[in-house]
């Protein structure tokens, strides 16, 4: 354990001072994460203005609160493995990886937590401003906001393990396109980024819940807005904990079968 504490140290120092290198880069990928919540908080404040200020239980200040905890909910839980694990098979840069005494996995969370402890100011002062702005109303429930923490973990691990696992299919297939396109849509879908998901059908609502989607980013949401009931929420956190263990497994079968057939492609 004291190893893996070491390596996480040492990661961690390389990887910060890797990101503030491309601060250019950091600022575009923050640009991008902003514009997607802040499309789709302007067209469903929007819709309810023309309805009279509400839409299916949401006012014009709650899509703002929406909007606003969804962007940084998404931005603490966001991974972006599966648009370079093609790259690492075909290039064969995975093989420098597995020389190192311990699991890949364990650099690309370091990574990914550099990345954001490093963005999450930004981020932060973003969803101020859009506050002042939108002027969102925020209704926070103590025991809420303290099962918020362990349920953003869950899906910030949920979300990692699982695009984590699904990036080895470029084991098996070298051009992944298309699959993550079917991924992220199924996301953008079915974790309540395009639209609060009471707000859709319930058929979708059911698949959503069935599906980890709703576990990885609409969950910790709807728990900090105070949209959930206790009972609710502690089954929501059944849930995550249920997609916790599973992907878990998952990663561990996929990972030992694909790295078996493992051969760098070249260019």
């Amino acid at each position: 354990m004291s190893g893996l504490v070491d390596m996480y140290t040492q990661q961690f120092k390389t990887t910060l001072a890797y990101q503030l290198q491309y601060r250019a880069a950091l600022f575009i990928w923050l640009i991008g994460q902003i514009l997607e919540p802040l499309v789709f908080l302007v067209v469903w404040s929007a819709v309810s203005h023309s309805n009279g200020g509400g839409t299916g239980g949401f006012t014009e200040e709650g899509f703002a609160a929406y909007y606003i905890a969804l962007m940084v909910v998404n931005h603490l839980t966001f991974t972006w493995i599966m648009f370079e694990y093609e790259y690492r098979i075909r290039q064969g840069t995975l093989s420098f990886a597995l020389l190192r005494p311990v699991h890949p996995i364990h650099s690309d969370i370091a990574d990914n937590i550099s990345y954001k402890l490093i963005s999450l100011p930004a981020m932060l002062t973003v969803a101020a401003l859009l506050s002042v702005a939108f002027r969102p109303s925020f209704q926070f429930a103590p025991w809420a906001v303290i099962a918020f923490v362990p349920a953003l973990a869950m899906a910030f691990l949920v979300r990692f393990l699982l695009e984590w696992t699904l990036a080895q299919s470029a084991f098996w297939t070298t051009r992944v396109n298309a699959a993550n396109q079917v991924y992220f849509a199924l996301a953008l879908f079915l974790s309540g980024q395009v639209a609060p998901l009471s707000l859709l059908p319930a058929p979708i609502q059911i698949l959503a819940s069935v599906l980890p989607f709703r576990w990885m980013i609409s969950f910790p949401v709807e728990l900090l807005l105070g949209r959930l009931t206790p009972v609710q929420a502690l089954r929501g956190l059944e849930a995550q904990a249920a997609w916790l263990v599973l992907s878990a497994v998952l990663l561990r079968v996929v990972w030992r079968a694909g790295i078996k057939i493992y051969s760098a492609v070249g260019a």
